[in-house]
This record gives C-alpha cells, structure tokens and sequence, in this order.
C-alpha cells in the first residue's frame, strides 16, 4: 500500500475534510458506511498494522460524523437580517400555506378556489383535508353562481375523502335537494335538536314594512331613535344618509375606511351602546356578519331575505327587550336598486307578502326555493365548472373559478403609522410582510372608481403592481373613508 503526501493535503480523507468544511462538497452526500468498509478492506490486506494510521483515520472519521450529524439536527433561527425572512418564519408560512396544522383557519374563497386550482403550490395541502372537519361558517354566503360547483366538492369529500362538513347559518339555504342531486350517498342531518323550537326560543325581534325614503328622509327617521342602526346597500348612499344626521353620536361604516378606522370607529360604538348614549350608525352590509354590537332598532333596507335577517341579529343581540319593542323596520330607497340584487329582492318581497313571520324556517325555505331553483342548473354554475369537457381541463377551470371577481383595486392610505412602509412599497421593496402591515392601511374600489380618482390626481397610480397610492389627504377622512365622488363627477360627464 502507498501512502501519498501533498504540500495541501495529506491522503485522501485530509482532502475530503477540506472540501466540506469549503462547502464544496456536501455532506449529506458523503456515506461514512462505505469509507470505513473500504479502509478496513484496504487494512485487512497489510501485513502489519500502523497505530499512526489508524489513530488518523479515527479522527477523520469522527470529524465527517460531527459535520454530518450537525447538517441533519434541526437549526434553531437566525436573525433576519432587514426585509428579510427566519428560516422560522418561513417554516411557518409554508406550513400556513400548505395547511400542515392541526386547526386551520381560512376563507371560504381560499378554501373552494384551492380545490379547483391547478397550480402546484395550492394542491399540495389538498391532502391535509383528508379524514378531517371542515366547518362552513356563514354557510349562506356561498355565491350563487357557484352553488353547484362548491356544493358538489363538499360533496366529494364526504363521499370519498372521509370529511365530515359541518355549515353553519342562521338562515340555512335549501342545499338539500341540491346536495341529493350532487351527492346521492351523502347523510345529511341537524346537528342541533329541534330546530323550529331553537328559533322560537331566539326570535328576539319583530318586523315592520315601511315605505320609500330619499336619504333626507331616511336620515329624519332615524334622528328620532337615541340609539339606532341603518344598513343600506350602496356605498355612496351610506354616506349620504350620515351626512344628514345630527352631529352628536352620528356615525358612519364602510370598506371605504381603512380597517384600523372600522376598528376604532366600532369600538366607541359599543362603548356608547353600553353607557346608554345617543348612537345612530349608518353602514353597509359589513356590520352584518361577524360584528357583535345590539342596537334596540335596526333600519334595513329592502335586500335578500338572509340579509334582512343577519341584519336583524344586530338587534336586540343580547335578549335584554321584548320582541315587540325591538324592531327591524324593512325600507326602500329612492333610486334603482343595485343590479345584482334585484333577484333576492323581488323573492324577498315575495315571501314577505306570504308570510306574517318570515324568521321562520318555512319562510327561509320559501325564499331560498325561489332563489335558487326557479333559476336553475345554468344559474347555479354560471361559468359551467361542472361541465364534463371542462372539468377534465385544469387550467381552464381554474381560471373560470373565481368567488369573488377581480374588479377592485387597493388604494394604500399613507398615515404616521405607515410612512416607511409606504416609502418601501414606492421603492418597489415588496415581502409578505409589508403587505401584510399595509392591509391594515388600505381600501379596495371599483375599478371605474380607481381610474377617475388617477385622472382627478388623488391617487398615485402602481395598477401594473396591483395598487394605487393616496397622494391627496384630504380625499380621506378617517369617520367617513375614502371619497370617491371626483370620480363619481368624471363618470357622469
């Protein structure tokens, strides 16, 4: 056997040390197995043992088995340096990503949109949903247009995946025959006992039909009340009837605000309710799910019946009146009602006129059977998801698949608070993280609204990056949101 010495190196494992520490070579490449089996192989073939040698070998070997056990332990985080990411972090957004927890919470949209995407990226936590609860909160939400497509995939996943999906709503939509005819073996059952009892139990309100009003009217009414909640339908409208109320405990909600404002705004809200001070609150349909506060009158008005409903959870929330002193009073507005209300409208109106109590579960039924089947299969998948030739096309039902259309852009409202972010996002240094920080800073328009207020030079305009800058303050007040009346003004010319 020959022994062979460099100036550099000294045998062939002295030169294999110096390349993994170079990171030249990897370690987890390298099997220490294999180089011992060799070296006593190449041993048992010596006539006579040299200690020297194999003391050197032993500590070569105990060396590359250092090195690799300290490649395969888990690393604890390093400091990010600015703008960038831990190695936690990122652990723990892939696991968000991907849905690798026990509990995961998210929306409805990202939840349907990831069962019919075709990118990788999103179809590797479709595996995680096996065997697992899926609770459907606000179940009622689900868009028409895709009642069918969503419907058959909570379908499949009971049927096939051992799901067990849960939908949760105080105003059920009439999914049955829909779910018998999508997934013919599925159980369905109620969770809670007697249900026509629970309602009984809960009917904390009364109704009352009122007439038309402009918003002058509309705001005169609802002075009248010490404390007391309007929802309307339009944005602009919102605005108008708050406008007209007193200045004292008047208040105004709208996604126009940014969601810090909303916040604040909301918790004086209840702090005035609780103390018993005067708070009349004008708002549009975002009080309607999801915000606990209890007004002793509510003014809605005319919508679908689920919203008319949800609308009435926001009165007398808490039980501490009678039904008949708590009421919902159901109105119209002057002018042409939103276009894609008109169909929930009309069946609304419809069930009101049969029914004298329509938080009933019959009237509910009564108002989702005309909703939805009058319209039909073609009604309930619009963009023909389901359809057999495209269904066996990922990427074209992917992209037909969208609950919520893209026709807002963000519009980000620079404040104190926000001012470095805000100087990054121009500086084009983007991460997850300072949009996530921004989110808090931002409002979403229509996409006619975003291009009047670019021409009106109110908004700094970055739309082949997806967002718009504030660059006139005063556009934006922090009780009434962002204006969007230049470009209401450009649009009517």
């Amino acid at each position: 056997m020959y022994y062979v010495s460099l100036k550099q190196f000294e045998g062939p494992l002295d030169l294999l040390l110096h390349l993994i520490t170079r990171a030249k070579v990897d370690i987890k490449d390298i099997f220490v197995s294999e180089i011992t089996e060799q070296y006593l192989a190449s041993m048992g073939s010596v006539d006579e043992l040299d200690m020297d040698t194999a003391s050197e070998f032993l500590t070569m070997a105990a060396t590359l088995l250092e090195i690799k056990s300290r490649a395969l332990l888990p690393r604890p985080p390093e400091p990010a340096e600015d703008g960038e990411e831990t190695p936690e972090a990122y652990r723990k957004r892939l696991a968000c990503e991907n849905w690798d927890a026990p509990v995961v919470v998210t929306t409805a949209v990202q939840f349907f949109e990831s069962l019919y995407a075709a990118k990788t990226s999103k179809c590797r936590k479709l595996h995680h949903i096996a065997n697992s609860v899926v609770i459907f909160d606000e179940a009622q939400t689900i868009p028409v247009p895709f009642l069918m497509p969503c419907v058959s995939s909570i379908g499949e996943l009971v049927q096939h995946y051992g799901v067990t999906a849960v939908l949760c709503t105080a105003t059920q939509p009439a999914l049955g025959k829909l779910f018998k005819q999508l997934a013919p073996t599925l159980v369905q059952r109620e969770i809670a006992p007697d249900p026509d009892g629970l309602f009984d139990d809960f009917r904390r309100v009364s109704f009352r039909r009122e007439g038309v009003f402009t918003p002058e009217e509309l705001a005169g009414r609802l002075a009248e009340a010490e404390q007391v909640l309007c929802i309307v339908n339009m944005r602009k409208r919102a605005q108008q009837v708050y406008e007209g109320l007193p200045g004292e405990g008047r208040f105004h909600l709208s996604t126009l605000m940014i969601p810090t404002d909303r916040e604040e705004t909301l918790n004086v809200i209840r702090a005035r309710l609780r103390n018993g001070q005067v708070c009349r609150v004008v708002s549009t349909s975002l009080v309607e799910a999801g915000v606990d506060v209890d007004f002793p009158s509510v003014w809605r008005e005319l919508a679908g019946l689920d919203s008319i409903l949800q609308a009435a959870g926001r009165c007398n929330r808490e039980g501490k009146r009678s039904a008949a002193e708590s009421v919902v009073h159901v109105f119209e507005a002057e002018g042409a009602p939103p276009h894609a209300m008109i169909q929930q409208r009309e069946a609304a109106t419809e069930v009101m006129g049969e029914f004298e109590e329509i938080n009933t579960r019959p009237a509910i039924r009564a108002y989702f059977n005309r909703l939805l089947w009058v319209k039909g299969d073609d009604a309930l998948d619009a963009k023909r998801i389901l359809n057999s030739e495209r269904a066996c096309t990922f990427r074209k039902t992917a992209e037909a698949f969208h609950l919520i259309d893209a026709d807002t852009c963000t519009v980000y409202v620079p404040n104190e608070g926000n001012a470095e972010d805000i100087a990054q996002l121009r500086a084009g240094l983007y991460s997850r993280a300072l949009i996530r920080r921004l989110g808090r800073s931002s409002v979403n328009v229509y996409q006619n609204e975003y291009k009047n207020l670019v021409f009106a030079g109110i908004v700094e305009d970055h739309q082949e990056d997806g967002f718009g800058i504030l660059i006139q303050p005063d556009a934006y007040k922090p009780k009434c949101g962002l204006s969007t009346e230049a470009g209401d003004g450009f649009l009517a010319k």
